[in-house]
């Protein structure tokens, strides 16, 4: 069997940690990388996170006998320029670090999965971040349904360019449904 990439995107309060760490807790010989953004907002940051993420590519590409699980990766950069939260477009970089992960030197040895989590009721987003506890960041729902609109969007857009990435779209608002869909998509994966 191949080994697998995971990489699981989706808004505040979709549930993306509990998801990742299910996985990695049911899956043999895997490895959870939880990555957030970094804190220079400037041109000069733009440089830092592309090469934060060509290095990461990098390292996917050297790993063997491994299983992967990423919350959050590039695509989180994407769409949060998309949404005018960052001062510069992530456009160009996205499109060329998408293309480096399709065509990895090693893809003929992986499984590579975007997933995109989200909520058919939109409206359970304001439940769940009122119950989230970040004090750090302001969780406000409608940001999280911009989003999810948006990372939606953006599924439909890895199909059509990739061809090495399998793109898996998991609405997370029944449990039961939720780890059918699970077993599903990646029962082959798990112990």
């Amino acid at each position: 069997m191949k080994d697998v990439i995971i990489i699981v995107e989706g808004p505040q309060g979709v549930g993306k940690s509990t998801f990742t760490r299910y996985l990695r807790e049911h899956m043999a010989a895997t490895d959870l990388h939880s990555l957030s953004g970094i804190k220079d907002k400037t041109e000069a940051g733009l440089t830092k996170i592309r090469v934060k993420y060509e290095k990461l590519i990098e390292y996917m590409e050297n790993c063997t006998d491994i299983n992967m699980i990423f919350d959050r990766t590039f695509f989180t950069n994407e769409i949060y320029s998309r949404l005018g939260y960052n001062k510069h477009s992530f456009s160009e970089t996205y499109n060329s670090l998408l293309q480096k992960l399709d065509n990895m030197k090693n893809i003929d040895n992986y499984d590579v999965y975007l997933v995109i989590l989200y909520l058919k009721d939109e409206e359970l987003y304001e439940q769940r971040i009122k119950r989230q506890k970040h004090q750090y960041q302001k969780f406000e729902a409608q940001s999280s349904i911009m989003q999810q609109r948006e990372y939606l969007k953006m599924a439909d857009e890895v199909e059509r360019q990739a061809k090495n990435i399998k793109v898996v779209r998991l609405a997370n608002d029944d449990e039961a449904v939720f780890e059918e869909n699970i077993q599903k998509y990646f029962g082959e994966y798990l112990k």
